[in-house]
């Protein structure tokens, strides 16, 4: 099964800190959190992400320059917007992204 490299983006830490372990509940996903937002853009333009999961208290701006920036410089990159519901619901927008991790 092909690796998933996440970045996570958003405000609430103890939020942060729970999806960052349900990510890392699945072998084969990776992820890492930020709150700072200066360190965002440098992150995503770094190539190593295929996920951007935007987490709850973004402002919608913030949200909208982030999406902006992945199409102009990380177009593989996937933005994925998250706002709660549990792993299952994680795992269900990552395959609709995904659709070929479906087996």
């Amino acid at each position: 099964m092909k690796e998933l490299h996440f970045l996570v983006i958003g405000k609430n830490e103890p939020i942060l800190d729970t999806l960052l372990t349900v990510i890392h509940k699945n072998p084969n996903w990776k992820a890492i959190g930020v709150t700072d937002e200066d360190l965002i853009y440098p992150l995503i333009g770094s190539g190593n992400f295929d996920i951007v999961l935007l987490s709850c208290g973004l402002e919608k701006q913030l949200e909208e320059a982030i999406k902006k920036f992945c199409l102009v410089h990380a177009p593989s990159v996937k933005v994925i917007d998250h706002y709660g519901g549990g792993s299952g619901l994680l795992n269900s927008e990552v395959l609709t992204e995904f659709p070929e991790l479906i087996s």
